[in-house]
């Protein structure tokens, strides 16, 4: 459930597994029995594609139920549940295409949902209730390289392109985008700006926003395109209204974006600490210092010995370095000099660094095995845990460091305790994903266990609603790059300033009257009552 099906484990190798967990949870676990296509019984659809639009625009069982959610879709497809599905699905191949269909969709009034790669936790491709229609438009045959300029180092990408398609099409050039976030496979580039992603590197360059050099997007209103340009104080930037706006003003249909030369030279290094209070004045240290590491990644001691086999109640920090011109081993030494002034442990001869050679770097010991629990289809359970019957999930978000630590006290205590009340118990683990000067953005992840005599989606939702509370309290933002979708607007309702909110459904006005974009997510139209309230 990961997004191919080739790597999901079978019937025996699930229960198998679910044996195991039983032991280590200490309760038994039950995996229920996954459906196939054949036996989903789906709501008819409510529209008839016009003959015009048929040869992209389908309504089989596969295409609705496949895009009835995102990446959530982990919680709901092991138990057939398929309540809103949408009434059709487009696969436009052109411009005049989605303009097509989305001109169709504007003069009946039908929801339309932007749709990349699926790889949405937050609901931000679930079809919304109670709102007619829903048309989903998935860009995936709008997947090309159009057109590079070597000299300003920028590419013109079509928004449909998955991770692996992008880098494929740059790599005879020796480019790059070196964006990739976890779900690097099975998202798209339109999909990562939409949402404000977060990539591959833990400081410095941490989100799409920095790669953005111009956007094209359609919009009910007509199409919008912006300048390229390497930088404007001409007002507010009008690119940044369109990343991070989750398909509620328009499509995205390309953008030119930044790459860069593909790194030849790399410097990495697990350290190991005595407690998850050193490793993370360590991280401080390090990342105020501005040496700006690609990775700068902290695993608390829990996580550690689970993924990177890094026992006795220790913490790993795993450092890496990388670049196209410059070799990083001095980056490293820095680096690892402030570690052990925080009490961090690494033998010199831990230190990996390629000085251009092709010499492999962080594929052994604690940092090997963290990346192999960590990339999806590498080894780890990938989006396997609904079918074992466990209940579990991820939140993330950002703080200041003054606040950090009363925030991962209060989120902890709080998830703990919404675990017992839901499951009987269960575990919480945490690690940085991406660290900046002025505070760390911590990821969560808990664990526990469906209990028969509840419903599943709702044990989700109590800890998820008890932890996202705890987070707004203690000073953080309900999402550093998961996006806000339908699952977090109560809480971003409350995060973000009104007049903000306002202001941006004003321009949401201005591109689709009708309000047919993606309602739900982010605002609501004028006198609609928000989700959750």
């Amino acid at each position: 459930m990961w997004g191919l099906e080739s790597e999901e484990p079978t019937e025996e190798r699930r229960r198998e597994l679910a044996a195991a967990l039983s032991a280590r949870l200490g309760t038994e676990l039950h995996p229920p029995r996954i459906p196939s296509v054949d036996e989903l019984e789906l709501r008819p659809p409510r529209v008839r594609v016009p003959s015009s639009l048929d040869q992209f625009c389908f309504q089989d069982t596969w295409e609705r139920a496949y895009h009835s959610y995102g990446f959530d879709r982990c919680d709901h497809a092991p138990f057939g549940r398929y309540p809103n599905p949408p009434d059709a699905v487009a696969h436009p191949r052109s411009d005049s295409e989605l303009e097509a269909v989305l001109s169709w969709c504007d003069d009946h009034g039908y929801c339309v949902i932007p749709y990349g790669g699926g790889s949405s936790v937050v609901g931000g491709v679930t079809p919304p209730e109670d709102r007619g229609p829903v048309v989903t438009v998935a860009l995936d045959r709008l997947d090309r390289v159009l057109e590079v300029d070597d000299v300003s180092r920028a590419a013109r990408i079509q928004a449909g392109v998955f991770g692996p398609a992008l880098e494929d099409q740059l790599r005879p050039r020796g480019l790059t985008l070196r964006h990739f976030p976890q779900s690097f496979t099975g998202s798209t580039l339109g999909g990562w700006i939409a949402t404000r992603s977060g990539g591959h590197y833990a400081t410095n360059h941490t989100h799409i926003d920095e790669f953005v050099e111009s956007v094209r997007m359609l919009t009910p209103s007509g199409w919008l395109e912006t300048r390229r340009l390497p930088g404007s104080g001409a007002g507010p930037d009008p690119n940044r209204l369109v990343i991070g706006s989750e398909g509620i003003l328009g499509i995205i249909t390309e953008a030119w974006m930044r790459v860069q030369a593909r790194p030849r030279f790399r410097a990495t290094a697990g350290i190991r600490f005595a407690s998850w209070e050193a490793g993370y004045e360590a991280t401080r240290h390090i990342v105020q210092a501005k040496l700006w590491p690609a990775n700068l990644r902290l695993l608390d001691p829990e996580l550690a010995a689970g993924s990177a086999g890094v026992e006795g109640g220790q913490a790993l920090l795993i450092i890496g370095f990388e670049s196209a011109e410059i070799p990083q081993r001095g980056f490293l030494e820095h680096a690892v000099g402030l570690a052990r002034t925080c009490g961090g442990v690494v033998a010199d001869d831990e230190l990996m660094v390629d000085d251009g050679s092709g010499q492999a770097t962080g594929r052994t010991g604690a940092v090997g095995a963290w990346r192999q629990a960590f990339i999806p289809g590498s080894g780890g359970l990938g989006g396997a845990n609904a079918g074992l019957g466990l209940v579990a999930g991820t939140f993330e978000t950002a703080v200041t460091w003054d606040r950090w630590p009363e925030l991962d006290h209060a989120v902890r205590t709080a998830t703990l305790a919404a675990l017992a009340e839901a499951c009987g118990g269960g575990t919480v683990n945490c690690r940085f994903t991406h660290v900046y000067p002025d505070g760390p953005a911590p990821y969560y992840t808990y664990v526990g266990a469906y209990r028969s005599d509840a419903d599943p989606l709702g044990q989700h939702a109590a800890i998820k609603a008890a932890a996202s509370e705890a987070i707004l309290a203690a000073g953080g933002t309900i999402t550093h790059h998961h996006a806000v979708g339908r699952q977090h607007r109560p809480w971003y309702d409350r995060e973000r300033p009104e007049l903000f909110a306002a202001a941006l459904r004003a321009a949401k006005q201005a591109v689709d009257p009708a309000g047919i974009m993606n309602p739900g997510v982010l605002v609501d139209p004028p006198n609609a009552d928000p989700p959750g309230r």
